[in-house]
């Protein structure tokens, strides 16, 4: 009992099934009487007990297992079947010859409290067994998708999918759909490999479950990835074929798991819709992080008995009104969620592993849209207006980007429900256009690394590799990703070529020629012939070429001899004696930021970089770990002539270093500022201490400025001097801005939120930077006078202090007479409208 002592305990009999009722009758656990029940632990863990006590069976839905068929004579299962089909032996029954099948049917429906085996989850229901594997447990697309296709035309509600591919496939896209569009529910392991999550869970409609150990930690094998819904155990004791029973385990066992829940629910909800079915399910999950969804445990771990008790949720991601509260999502998912009205606006987060583009479709009705403000991870803002059913794509750099979402239509009084599916293209590699022969991409003649992408469909990069003299390559290809399986081909002009396709799946492919003579050799790398479409990972070819290198730069060992080196053009170079040193000069014509960079340092050598001024004065050094192979020295450099001195702690010939030298100009400070609308606004405020930039010289005008940030402005631009403690949760009195803040608090500028949260990083809209800095000029705001732009009314809380700002001159809209007062505001409006009012 948990170690709860129950005091006048009666004790009755219900089905068969023991239970235990306090004297307040008070149920708090069922459990089954089948005699191999108490191997079963991974029910507790999904506390499948305190479910029974809601519902145990579900006998008015078909489950269908795509998979090796089932034991039809089973005595624990064979209750519970029906019919199937059998589409590797057609005129055969679906028996299985495998195994695999019937284990995943015992953790459905196991018959339960029977004093037989094992209890599944369901004690009572309807499976259905669809043979789609061979004997081995091998199987191709076609026979999966005629699988599934098979279950939703008879009758099937709910289809398990303990099998995966790497492969994406068009085909099996449009049955995932043909399912979805009959409201039928997809269940799929993610793999057990340790890598991606594996097709068809990777389908966005598609519920992928992976897999966790008793104690809660993600299994080392399961594989992991965007598309992760939610987890359940691993480990299993379920059915075998021969009417026995036995323990398995893997993301195969999960699966079945986190249908059977699915069942139970339908079952006592027949009139939810499949993507309520998921949301449910999501919704009520155990976060195991405390941090919401993550790529590893998706939701959550599988929580059955919160399901069957919790009710469903219109939009699970509430409260999300503000950046601080964005709720973290798949880039590559079909989620739900709702708009309380037209003032309501949604925060999510999405976390690229690659550059690439998230592209953004929004089901509801066609006659609404939605206005989608995405803020990348490098901080650009980007806003477009979505129709209902449309697809628009919006540029990613890796790392957490921002999406906040509002109806077009801010007077909407409804709740307005929507469908928001998100799915990721990686970046187009920097080496294309590359994808023939006589477009390869030429490499530097020297050992190197590039890492590549398969962007588009049948894409296949080539490499030109000139060796300009008698040494020895060695060639390897490898993966991040299990979706890649990396055919290389080496081909020296004039000669015949030969492929390398050894390994599987993500394996690494290599190649070597001991001896390689001067002259042209090309090196293709391409996704197998059956992976032809694009795929989110990426390849690295690694080039080892050793050769007695020389040094192009040579003599350069006296300060007068230094190399004259242009900027943004890189330079290779050898210290290939114990006292070699190299000498290079720059020019810097105007005041600018500069970086001088080291890199494709040999493994184990420090290099060392002296750096002098046109007056041989020392201005800098810097020396690299021996585990590194790169180095920089940077700053602000006024124009002149600069020397360069490399040494190193052992000399090295079989490889060249590459040095490059960037130079940013600096206009007041900044390297982004120039030619900018804004520019005079930003030097202006900067010179007055008003505004400042960032550690790397940069201003980012086009960012959306923060709470914070523009709070500090305002404390600067106004002086505000007198200042008493504020107490915001989020605001501890260490926060760079703590001082700026309390000021504008006490002088009745800004303010927190009723949560007593004063979210400093959320960023502001037009309409606060306008509020903000007409309360900062006494301003109160008028109620008289035309409207002053086509998208505010005289109900919108700011329309007062619009046409006060309006009718003085200080605030402008859009040239369609808008002024879009929820979209984010930049650091540069910002900063032109504070000049405005400071003048």
């Amino acid at each position: 009992m948990n170690g709860i002592h129950l005091k006048h305990t009666i004790y009755s009999s219900f089905l068969g099934l023991t239970i235990f009722l306090t004297s307040t009758g008070t149920v708090y656990a069922l459990e089954a009487d089948d005699p191999f029940y108490a191997k079963q632990t991974y029910l507790k863990q999904i506390h499948m007990n305190e479910a029974w006590n809601v519902t145990q069976s579900n006998s008015g839905m078909i489950i269908a297992v795509v998979d090796t068929g089932v034991d039809l004579a089973h005595p624990d299962l064979k209750p519970n079947l029906l019919p199937g089909v059998n589409l590797i032996h057609p005129k055969q029954p679906p028996a299985d010859d495998n195994g695999h099948g019937t284990n995943v049917a015992g953790v459905i429906g196991a018959v339960g409290n029977n004093d037989r085996g094992v209890a599944g989850m369901l004690w009572n229901a309807r499976i259905m067994p669809i043979k789609a594997l061979e004997a081995d447990g091998s199987g191709g697309e076609q026979k999966l998708g005629e699988g599934i296709r098979y279950a939703v035309d008879h009758g099937a509600k709910i289809v398990v999918l303990s099998l995966g591919l790497n492969k994406y496939s068009a085909y099996m896209n449009d049955i995932v759909r043909y399912a979805e569009e009959r409201d039928v529910l997809l269940v799929a392991a993610t793999g057990n490999e340790g890598n991606r999550v594996k097709y068809p869970a990777a389908y966005p409609t598609v519920l992928a479950v992976g897999g966790v150990n008793a104690n809660g930690a993600v299994n080392e094998l399961s594989n992991t990835g965007p598309e992760v819904d939610v987890v359940a155990p691993w480990d299993v004791f379920t059915t075998a074929t021969g009417g026995s029973y036995e323990a398995k385990d893997g993301t195969s066992m999960a699966a079945p798991q986190v249908a059977a829940a699915a069942a139970l629910l339908w079952g006592r909800n027949p009139e939810m819709k499949v993507y309520q079915i998921r949301q449910w399910i999501r919704q009520t999950a155990e976060d195991l992080t405390g941090k919401g969804w993550n790529p590893r445990t998706g939701y959550g771990l599988l929580r059955v008995d919160r399901l069957l008790n919790e009710p469903y949720l219109a939009d699970m991601y509430e409260p999300n009104n503000r950046k601080d509260q964005a709720k973290v999502v798949s880039a590559s998912k079909k989620i739900t969620a709702s708009f309380s009205d037209g003032t309501d606006n949604d925060w999510f987060a999405t976390d690229a592993s690659y550059d690439g583009t998230v592209n953004v479709t929004l089901e509801l009705d066609s006659s609404l849209s939605v206005n989608v403000q995405h803020t990348d991870a490098s901080g650009v803002l980007t806003t477009k207006t979505v129709q209902g059913g449309q697809t628009v794509p919006f540029k990613v750099s890796k790392g957490r980007s921002y999406f906040q979402l509002q109806l077009s239509d801010r007077n909407r009084k409804v709740e307005t429900p929507y469908g928001l599916t998100t799915s990721f293209d990686i970046y187009r590699d920097p080496y294309e256009d590359n994808d023939r022969q006589f477009k390869a991409y030429v490499l530097p003649s020297r050992s190197v690394k590039v890492k590549g992408t398969f962007h588009q469909y049948n894409d296949a990069d080539w490499y030109e590799f000139p060796v300009t003299q008698t040494g020895s390559l060695r060639i390897h290809v490898t993966t991040d990703t299990a979706r890649i399986d990396p055919v290389l081909l080496v081909q020296k002009q004039g000669e015949k070529s030969v492929t390398i396709d050894e390994g599987d799946d993500g394996a690494t492919e290599s190649y070597s020629l001991p001896e390689v003579f001067p002259g042209t050799y090309y090196i293709r790398v391409a996704n197998v012939k059956d992976y032809t479409n694009p795929v989110v990972g990426e390849y690295t070819l690694a080039i080892e070429y050793d050769a007695k290198l020389i040094d192009p730069n040579e003599p350069n060992n006296r300060s007068y001899q230094a190399t004259a080196i242009s900027m943004d053009t890189p330079y290779n170079g050898l210290l290939d004696k114990s006292d070699d040193v190299d000498w290079f000069q720059f020019k810097v014509e105007e005041e600018s930021f500069v970086r001088v960079g080291l890199s494709d340092i040999p493994s184990g050598v420090s290099m060392y970089m002296h750096l002098y001024d046109g007056s041989m004065n020392s201005m800098a050094t810097s020396m690299n770990n021996s585990s590194a192979d790169s180095q920089e020295l940077s700053g602000r450099f006024k124009p002149g002539t600069y020397y360069l001195k490399l040494t190193s702690n052992r000399p090295f010939d079989n490889r060249m270093y590459q040095l490059l030298v960037n130079a940013k100009p600096l206009t007041g400070g900044y390297t982004d500022i120039r030619g900018h609308w804004a520019q005079n606004a930003i030097l202006n405020l900067t010179g007055k201490q008003v505004i400042n930039g960032y550690d790397n010289y940069t201003f980012q005008p086009d960012r959306p400025i923060t709470r914070a940030e523009a709070t500090a402005v305002i404390s600067r631009a106004f002086r505000l001097s007198k200042q008493k403690s504020v107490s915001y949760s989020d605001l501890p009195e260490t926060h760079w801005a703590y001082d700026h803040v309390a000021r504008a608090t006490q002088a009745g500028i800004i303010e927190g939120y009723p949560d007593r949260t004063f979210a400093p990083d959320q960023p502001v809209t037009r309409m606060e930077m306008t509020a903000m800095l007409a309360r900062s000029m006494n301003m109160t705001g008028k109620r008289r006078g035309a409207l002053p732009f086509t998208d505010v009314d005289e109900e919108y809380w700011g329309v007062g202090l619009l046409k006060q700002m309006k009718a003085e001159g200080l605030v402008g809209g859009y040239a369609d007479g808008t002024f879009r007062p929820e979209q984010q505001a930049t650091r540069a409006e910002f900063v032109q409208l504070l000049m405005g009012i400071l003048k």
